[in-house]
């Protein structure tokens, strides 16, 4: 009994903790255990005045954190494996005070750390809204991805999706 007691409160303080930061789960480092991943923006006022720097914190203090700017915090996505190396890909789409159009970052962990998986995604907020993901796996072609992105082209937005390999 003491031991169900203890995983429910283990497991509410989690919720909590995960409902404050905003964060996500993932196996980002590959060795079968899910870590949280979470953000803490500093120096950045309401109206975007400041440094604006958003760092990406985990669970596992083995896993290094990295800082995107400019970004007011942001919202991170778990990938999942998109690059076919056993380990979790992590993508943030940062918070901004001014515009729609904010890029999609993907980034995927190795030996000296996080990098970026690919160029940024340029995104605009209509993309969004029609539901429509930055970046995906192509079930079709290994070793491939499916990029979404918004371009201004002949006096509109168009959301525009291609094939991208990826290595």
């Amino acid at each position: 009994m003491k031991i169900l007691i203890s995983s429910v409160l283990i497991f509410c303080s989690f919720l909590i903790f995960a409902q404050e930061n905003s964060g996500v789960l993932g196996d980002y480092d590959g060795n079968g255990t899910k870590e949280y991943a979470y953000s803490k923006v500093s120096d950045c006022s309401d109206e975007c005045d400041g440094k604006c720097e958003t760092t990406i914190y985990f669970s596992d203090k083995n896993i290094k954190s990295f800082t995107i700017a400019p970004a007011n915090n942001g919202s991170l996505y778990n990938l999942k494996d998109l690059n076919g190396d056993g380990k979790d890909d992590l993508g943030f789409y940062p918070n901004w005070c001014t515009s729609c159009w904010h890029p999609f970052y993907a980034y995927t962990y190795g030996k000296n750390g996080w990098k970026p998986l690919i160029e940024p995604i340029s995104t605009h907020c209509s993309q969004w809204e029609e539901e429509k993901f930055p970046i995906e796996k192509d079930p079709e072609k290994k070793g491939n991805v499916i990029i979404t992105t918004s371009k201004w082209l002949d006096d509109d937005i168009k959301i525009i999706s291609q094939s991208v390999k990826i290595n």
